[in-house]
């Protein structure tokens, strides 16, 4: 048995927070002792606490609070850890630093972005280990000189999605069963491409009147989206729906999933969609083609360029055999590359072997 700390300083909840939770839960239930540190207040805690995993709080005052990491320090040392996992840069500075001073457990870093670094330290000198969710961020890292050896892609796992025998959007929305749903289940920021994605479609909304957007997620541009589209006359043809706790819900109400993002290390969102039927649309950017195989699962489509998008749309809107078998062949795909239970076992080995290494 390992007896595993997580350390995360966002106080949010996204892909990231998400992926951290389920790998918990997993390891767990492969008999492993796992718990948690963040700052107080983090969503991360919350859920956390609520399936009974031990939690730790640590103001984290900035990359640079020797206090912090002498109280986790502290945590680390009494409960003899065998690993310390980061995942955010304050946690991977902090945690990491900690991580080291205690000397016993692995330090690993697990890297979820598709960003520029800002600091080599948390991948280079802190970390004994970094993974990352796609192959993508890990040839990227190894570009600006972490070393190959210390670096593992292990991809986001998912729980397989429960069937929902009477999906009640369309009700809940007041619309017909053969009206047509591209759903987007994304937070609402500018990177995401909400607003390509109603460029592209406005001219589609005349020609297919049974054409509809739905989006379900909240962030910092969900009231200018809004105004948006009360101002293109468009608020009964696109659908934002806020932050959804229904999300097989949802999904399975829709007919396909499109998301034209500009950055997305791999893309969490696109594999629920699958792993719930849908022919998936998404661009050609990051870690996204190690999900979407064009032509097969989905369609790549260009970021930012409203006719692909709008092409791409149309073939869905107009095929209706095709994505059912797009929609056939993403479950397949999810049930054995993306699994949940794959992704911990691979977590699993990849610990256990690097305890090793360290001590030949």
């Amino acid at each position: 048995m390992l007896k595993i700390l997580h350390i995360e300083s966002s106080l949010g909840w996204g892909g990231q927070e998400h992926r951290t939770l389920k790998e918990m839960r997993e390891m767990r239930n492969r008999g492993h002792c796992v718990e948690l540190l963040t700052r107080p207040g983090a969503k991360l805690a919350e859920r956390a606490a609520a399936e009974n995993f031990t939690t730790h709080a640590v103001k984290m005052r900035g990359g640079a609070d020797l206090i912090a990491v002498w109280q986790m320090l502290k945590i680390i040392k009494s409960n003899d850890y065998d690993v310390v996992n980061t995942h955010s840069g304050h946690d991977s500075l902090l945690g990491g630093l900690a991580g080291r001073l205690a000397k016993k457990p692995l330090v690993v870093r697990t890297r979820h972005l598709a960003l520029a670094i800002t600091s080599l330290a948390t991948y280079k000198w802190l970390p004994h280990k970094v993974v990352t969710v796609s192959e993508w961020v890990e040839k990227y890292l190894v570009s600006v000189g972490v070393p190959a050896e210390n670096v593992k892609t292990i991809y986001t796992g998912i729980e397989a999605a429960p069937k929902v025998e009477n999906p009640t959007l369309r009700k809940e929305l007041n619309l017909a069963d053969d009206d047509i749903l591209s759903v987007t289940v994304a937070i609402l920021r500018y990177e995401k491409g909400h607003k390509s994605l109603i460029d592209a479609a406005i001219p589609l909304f005349e020609k297919y009147p049974k054409l509809h957007l739905v989006f379900a997620g909240d962030g910092p541009i969900f009231e200018e989206l809004k105004n948006y589209i009360a101002e293109l006359n468009l608020s009964e043809r696109i659908h934002l729906l806020g932050l959804r706790k229904d999300i097989p819900n949802v999904l399975q109400s829709c007919d396909f999933f499109t998301l034209p993002t500009w950055q997305e290390a791999l893309g969490t969102s696109f594999i629920e969609a699958m792993n719930s039927g849908l022919a998936v649309i998404g661009s050609a950017v990051d870690g996204v083609p190690e999900v979407i195989q064009d032509g097969k699962n989905g369609l790549l489509i260009e970021a930012k360029n409203e006719k692909s998008i709008q092409t791409a749309l149309e073939r869905l809107i107009t095929d209706v055999d095709l994505r059912k078998q797009m929609g056939k062949v993403g479950k397949e795909i999810t049930q054995t590359k993306f699994s949940v239970a794959k992704m911990a076992e691979e977590m699993e080995s990849f610990y256990i072997q690097s305890i090793q290494e360290r001590n030949k």
